[in-house]
C-alpha cells in the first residue's frame, strides 16, 4: 500500500465526507510549477491551489518573510493591538487597485468573507437593500455568498434558506449569446434590473470581471463599462469580485484594467499572499469610511503572518514582472490549445486571459454541454501527472491556472500531457 493510500484510509476515518479533493494523492512539497506527493510522484500544476499560488508554492521572499514574522509574534488581533504590516498591506492595495481616487482597505480571511463585507459596506453606505448578481456567478460558500452564487450542486444544494434581497440577471456569455454584443448584453441585464428590482433599490451590482467557477466566462467587450455607467447613474455601487482574477493572473494586476473599469469596491483574496489565508475589500474612501467604528473586523483578519506573506508576494510580483509572465503563458497556451481545438470538435471555444484559460467541451451538435467528456479528459490528465480542474455551470469546462512562475519547459510538458489526454479520452 502506498503512503497516499494509507493517508486516504486515515482521511476517511477523520475528515468529513463533504470535503472533496481533486486527486487522491497527498502533497509533500511544491514549488514553481510542480508538486511532489508523499510517494515521490511529480505533478505538473495547472491549478495553483485554485489561482492562489501565483508566485509559486514556496516563493523565497514569502518563505523568508513568514519565517521572520513567526519568530516575532503570530497574532495579537489588529482590533486589539495593531501592527505595521496590516497598514502596509492596505497601503499597497489602495495603490494597486483600479481607480485614481482616495481609497481605504479592510483585511479579512477568505474570499467569501471579503464578499460578505463588501455587501455590508455597500448596503450601509447607500442605505439600499438590493444586490444584483449574474447567471453563472460564484462568490462563496457562506449563507450570503451561497445566495449570491448561481450554481446549485454542489454549492447550494439543501443548504437553504438563503439570505434575501439578492437578484440574478443575465450574464454576457459570448459562446451562448448568439452574437450579442457587450453593450446589448448589458442592456438586457439592466432591463431586468429596472423592471424587476428598481434602480432606486440597488445597493450594488456585484460581478466577476471574468467568471471563475462559472466557466471562465469572459464577457463581451463593452459589457463591464456599460454596467459601470449604469451603476453611476443609478446611485448604485459597482463591486468587482477580483478574488480569482487578481494579482497578475490575467496579465494585468486586476482584470478590470483590461477595459479601464474603475469599480467602487474590489474584493480580493486567493493570489494576495502566496498561499496564506488573507482577503480584503478595497474601495472609495467615502464608501469604506461610511461604516461606523467596530462595524468591520474579525479575530484573524489581517493576521501578521498573512500580511508579511502578502507584502513579500506583491514584491515578488513586481520584481519578477508576473503580469508579463502571465501574458507569456497565455501566448504559449492559447497557441497550443487552438491546435488541439482545430482537430477536436468537442472543443467549442478556447477562452480566457493571461494565465486564466479554459476550453469548453460540447457534444457533436456543437452546442450541448458535454460534462462526461470534460471529466474524462481531466481524469486522463491526472493519470499522466497533470493536475487540472473542471468548472462551469454545466460542468463542461476545463480550466487552467498554472503558477505565474512556471518555466516554459514545465508548461510545455503539461501541454503535451493535455494534448495526449484529448487524443485518448
Amino acid at each position: 500500500m502506498s503512503i497516499s493510500e494509507e493517508l486516504h484510509k486515515r482521511r476517511q476515518a477523520a475528515v468529513a465526507r463533504g470535503v472533496g479533493s481533486v486527486i487522491p494523492c497527498y502533497v509533500e512539497r511544491g514549488g514553481g510549477g510542480t508538486l511532489v506527493d508523499v510517494d515521490g510522484r511529480e505533478w505538473i500544476d495547472f491549478a495553483a491551489g485554485i489561482a492562489v499560488t501565483n508566485v509559486g508554492n514556496s516563493a523565497p521572499r514569502v518563505v523568508a518573510a513568514v519565517k521572520e514574522q513567526v519568530e516575532r509574534f503570530t497574532h495579537t488581533s489588529f482590533m486589539v493591538a495593531p501592527y505595521e504590516s496590516y497598514v502596509a498591506v492596505c497601503e499597497e492595495l489602495n495603490g494597486l487597485t483600479p481607480g485614481g481616487f482616495d481609497k481605504r482597505s479592510a483585511l479579512f480571511n477568505s474570499g467569501a468573507e471579503a464578499v460578505e463585507n463588501a455587501v455590508k459596506i455597500a448596503r450601509h453606505a447607500t442605505g439600499r437593500p438590493a444586490v444584483v448578481v449574474f447567471d453563472h456567478a460564484y462568490h462563496g460558500r457562506t449563507n450570503l455568498t451561497m445566495a449570491l452564487t448561481a450554481k446549485n450542486m454542489p454549492y447550494k444544494h439543501r443548504f437553504g434558506p438563503f439570505a434575501g434581497e439578492v437578484y440574478r440577471v443575465p450574464m454576457s456569455y459570448p459562446l451562448r449569446d448568439g452574437g450579442l454584443t457587450g453593450p446589448a448584453a448589458a442592456a438586457r441585464a439592466i432591463d431586468v434590473i429596472e423592471k424587476q428590482v428598481g434602480a432606486e433599490n440597488v445597493a450594488a451590482v456585484l460581478i466577476e470581471p471574468i467568471q471563475g467557477e462559472g466557466g471562465f466566462v469572459v464577457p463581451a467587450e463593452g459589457f463591464l463599462p456599460a454596467l459601470r455607467e449604469w451603476a453611476t447613474a443609478a446611485g448604485a455601487l459597482l463591486i468587482a469580485d477580483e478574488i480569482q482574477t487578481g494579482f497578475c493572473r490575467t496579465g494585468d494586476w486586476f482584470a478590470c484594467q483590461h477595459e479601464d473599469v474603475e469599480p467602487d469596491l474590489v474584493t480580493l483574496a486567493k493570489g494576495i499572499a502566496g498561499g496564506l489565508p488573507l482577503a480584503a475589500v478595497t474601495g472609495r474612501a467615502d464608501v469604506m469610511d461610511a461604516v461606523h467604528v467596530g462595524g468591520l473586523g474579525g479575530t484573524y483578519g489581517g493576521n501578521p503572518l498573512a500580511c508579511a506573506a502578502a507584502l513579500a508576494a506583491i514584491e515578488t510580483m513586481r520584481e519578477e514582472e508576473l503580469c508579463a509572465a502571465a501574458r507569456r503563458i497565455e501566448s504559449v497556451m492559447t497557441a497550443r490549445l487552438r491546435q488541439v481545438a482545430a482537430r477536436d470538435p468537442r472543443i467549442a471555444e478556447v477562452r480566457g486571459r493571461g494565465a486564466m484559460l479554459a476550453v469548453e467541451l460540447v457534444q457533436p451538435d456543437g452546442f450541448t454541454p458535454d460534462p462526461l467528456a470534460t471529466a474524462a479528459v481531466s481524469a486522463a490528465c491526472h493519470r499522466a501527472g497533470l493536475l487540472t480542474l473542471t468548472c462551469g455551470t454545466y460542468g463542461n469546462v476545463l480550466r487552467f491556472l498554472p503558477p505565474l512562475v512556471i518555466d516554459e519547459s514545465t508548461l510545455t510538458r503539461g501541454l503535451d500531457i493535455l494534448d495526449a489526454a484529448f487524443a485518448g479520452a
